[in-house]
């Protein structure tokens, strides 16, 4: 993929990102209550891209099949449990990767700031932050201040993530769905 391209890409999912809330979202949401948050997930999140880089591509999927299901909760990082199978064991999701290394991340924030970062705030600052690792400089700003999801199905994943088989129409309907368009589609593809 071009610079060029996967810079669109980001702006793109950026674009997702925005209108995946009702406007809660600000600049320096922690500002006093864990003023450090960003800059703590940032070096964490270099740390473990240095050692991997294929992690930029798998947080942003991850934030991705996140953010198409119930909005960037972070519902996708949810287990199942006895009663209920999670987004997580979707299909769609089953070959996501990265799971220890935002469970990681979120340790770190909580060793400086216990119960106060969402855990949907930390997935959307690692993709930002893992993506921008080569280029040095963030790609886009990442409003904060996510409610953490507490409710994940996987019934929700699997009628919500498109699905690699889906024709054109379908998949059109589906970011339609979304607030998104066929350029949106063709550049998430």
């Amino acid at each position: 993929m071009t610079n060029q391209a996967f810079i669109l890409l980001c702006i793109v999912v950026f674009g997702v990102v925005g209108t995946c809330h009702d406007g809660s979202l600000r600049k320096g949401y922690y500002k006093d209550t864990c003023p450090d948050a960003e800059e703590i997930i940032k070096k964490a999140t270099e740390k473990h891209v240095a050692n991997d880089p294929t992690l930029p591509a798998r947080f942003l999927r991850m934030h991705f099949h996140d953010c198409f299901v119930r909005g960037c909760d972070g519902s996708v990082l949810l287990n199942s449990t006895t009663n209920n199978t999670a987004e997580k064991d979707a299909i769609p999701n089953l070959t996501l990767a990265g799971f220890d290394v935002i469970d990681d991340l979120k340790a770190e924030v909580e060793k400086k700031c216990p119960n106060v970062v969402s855990c949907a705030d930390v997935l959307a600052l690692a993709a930002r932050d893992a993506v921008s690792f080569k280029f040095q400089t963030p790609l886009w700003e990442v409003l904060t201040g996510r409610r953490d999801g507490r409710i994940s199905r996987i019934s929700e994943a699997l009628a919500n993530i498109p699905s690699p088989l889906s024709n054109f129409t379908a998949l059109v309907r589906s970011f339609t769905s979304k607030g998104l368009n066929v350029h949106d589609l063709v550049v998430l593809s």
